[in-house]
């Protein structure tokens, strides 16, 4: 790798968003580039992605450059592969945001092998591989964020969503381990546990699930936004929840 790649000529900082296209992930970007931050996304779908990548450079009034990756995080080649062409892109990754996810919904004793398999790639294996290149890229740099996009359902998980919120708990834990490797080397890492989201992956899995519950995209935006900007106050290797109902921790 070529040493002096990992710094931009701007000064500014570069985020790379896991599952950027809508949701929390589309609203974080957003939040990042009105910020002056260069913004990396990746998403499986070209069309989505050219959307999205439209509407935040809207949002940033040009301040940021912003580019796209089409990756399919199930597929191990894909996450690894993404770390390497945003250095090549935009020269360091200074905050991640691991926010693609899989949530399948079914009776344990149906979940196929297949959906059980995508799940673990995309919720586990690919945020493994990732975040361990992103990982010895902030090393080398000596400072980074990393934000990782939990779920309540890590503690408190009802019938049905026994591998999501597994998947989410496993999150929890590894961002509890690396926050103190971090710490001596100035890498932050947060895990942050939303309830139900207004985003088309609430509405695909229940559909009629009460708006009035939700909390929306930007709400967890802004928790991210705080996460990366605000270490006094929010502490490295805790979850931290946002949620419209009484806080469970």
């Amino acid at each position: 790798m070529d040493q002096n790649r990992n710094q931009r000529t701007d000064g500014e900082p570069v985020a790379l968003i896991t599952g950027g296209t809508s949701g929390i992930g589309l609203a974080t970007a957003i939040r990042l580039a009105r910020h002056g931050y260069h913004v990396a996304i990746c998403a499986r779908n070209e069309q989505r992605l050219s959307s999205a990548r439209e509407q935040i450079s809207r949002a940033s009034d040009g301040r940021g450059e912003v580019v796209g990756f089409s990756r399919d995080l199930a597929q191990t080649d894909d996450a690894i592969s993404l770390h390497e062409e945003v250095l090549e892109q935009l020269g360091t990754i200074d905050v991640l945001v691991n926010n693609a996810s899989s949530a399948p919904l079914g009776n344990f004793e149906t979940m196929s092998a297949e959906t059980f398999e995508t799940m673990v790639n995309t919720n586990i294996r690919s945020v493994f591989y990732l975040t361990q290149a992103v990982w010895r890229t902030m090393l080398q740099q000596g400072r980074g964020v990393i934000v990782n996009i939990s779920s309540l359902a890590a503690i408190d998980p009802f019938p049905g969503f026994s591998l999501y919120g597994s998947s989410k708990a496993w999150l929890d834990i590894l961002t509890h381990v690396l926050a103190a490797e971090g710490d001596a080397a100035d890498i932050r890492v947060y895990s942050i546990r939303p309830g139900a989201v207004e985003t088309p992956m609430l509405r695909g899995l229940f559909p009629d699930f009460p708006a009035d519950q939700c909390v929306q995209p930007e709400e967890v935006a802004d928790m991210i936004w705080r996460c990366i900007n605000e270490p006094e106050q929010l502490a490295t290797g805790t979850p931290h929840h946002v949620t419209n109902q009484p806080d469970h921790s």
